[in-house]
C-alpha cells in the first residue's frame, strides 16, 4: 500500500508548525495506524531527520494516551476508535492523510502532534473522587445497587479522557468528559456525599481552565471512541444548578 502523509510538524509552543508531506511506500494492511507511523519515522531517523513526535502508550485503547485528528476526524474515520486501534486495512492504496493535533485553547500545543491535556488531570483532582474509606474490596452485595444504576454507572466510566469530545467541539467544550466524570459517580452510592461540591468544583475548574460552553453539536458524542452519551451533560448540568440553587450535601442518590 502506498500513502500520502500530509502532517503537522511544530517544533515548540512558540513556533508557528506547518505542514510537511512524506510518501510511504509497502505499507502493510496488517498494520495499526501507530505502527505505520512507526515506520515513517524509522525512515526518517535513518535520513537524519526529526521524528514526527506523537503520544502513545498502552496501544490497547485503554489509556486514552494516543490521539490526534486524521483528515478532520479525531481518532479517524471508524467509530468507536482510537488511534491505537486502527488499521491500515480500512484505507485504501494510493490514500493521501492529513494528520494533525487536538485543536483547542485549553489544549496548548507541545510539538508535532502532541498537545498538553493535563487539564483533564486537574479538573479531576478538583472533585473526581469519593471520600468514602473502602479499604479492602467488600463482598460484592454489602451494597445493593439497582442493575440500571450499576450499568449506567460503568457507561459513563468508560471515558479515557482522550480529549476527542474537546477537539471535534467547535466551541472546544470539556463538558461530556466532566459529564462523565460526575455521572459516573452521581449513579453510586459511595458518590453521594461529595456529589453536590463535586457538580461546583469540577464545572468551576473547567471553566478556570478556558474550555468553552457546550451548545449541543453532539460531534463530542459522535467521535468519542468509547461512545460516551452526551446524557452525561444533562446530569451536570442537573447535578450543578441543583447545588447552586440548594446549597452543599446530599442531592438524594437517586437519578
Amino acid at each position: 500500500m502506498k500513502l500520502t502523509l500530509e502532517i503537522w510538524r511544530q517544533k515548540d509552543a512558540n513556533d508557528k508548525g506547518h505542514f510537511e508531506t512524506y510518501e510511504l511506500d509497502n505499507v502493510s494492511s496488517h498494520m495499526s495506524f501507530l505502527e505505520m507511523l512507526d515506520v515513517l519515522n524509522q525512515e526518517l531517523i535513518e535520513k537524519g531527520e526529526e521524528p514526527v513526535a506523537f503520544d502513545h502508550d498502552c496501544r490497547e485503547a485503554i489509556c486514552g494516551t494516543c490521539g490526534f485528528v486524521i483528515n478532520g476526524v479525531a481518532h479517524g474515520h471508524m467509530k468507536r476508535n482510537t488511534v491505537c486501534q486502527l488499521h491500515m486495512r480500512t484505507f485504501k492504496d494510493g490514500d493521501h492523510l492529513v494528520l494533525e493535533p487536538w485543536r483547542a485553547k485549553a489544549f496548548p500545543m507541545v510539538r508535532d502532534l502532541i498537545v498538553d491535556r493535563s487539564a483533564f488531570e486537574r479538573i479531576q483532582r478538583a472533585g473526581g473522587y469519593i471520600s468514602a474509606r473502602t479499604g479492602s474490596a467488600p463482598d460484592a452485595n454489602s451494597i445493593l445497587i439497582p442493575k440500571e444504576q450499576a450499568e449506567a454507572a460503568l457507561d459513563f466510566a468508560e471515558c479515557i479522557g482522550c480529549g476527542a469530545c474537546v477537539a471535534s467541539c467547535p466551541n472546544g467544550a470539556a463538558m461530556l468528559f466532566v459529564g462523565a466524570r460526575i455521572a459516573h459517580l452521581g449513579f453510586l452510592p459511595q458518590g453521594q456525599p461529595e456529589r453536590a461540591e463535586r457538580a461546583k468544583a469540577m464545572v468551576a475548574a473547567m471553566e478556570q481552565e478556558g474550555f468553552g460552553a457546550c451548545t449541543n453539536y453532539t460531534s463530542c458524542e459522535a467521535t468519542c471512541p468509547k461512545g460516551v452519551s452526551i446524557v452525561g451533560i444533562a446530569k451536570m448540568n442537573k447535578d450543578y444548578f441543583n447545588a447552586k440553587l440548594f446549597g452543599g450535601g446530599n442531592l438524594g442518590g437517586k437519578e
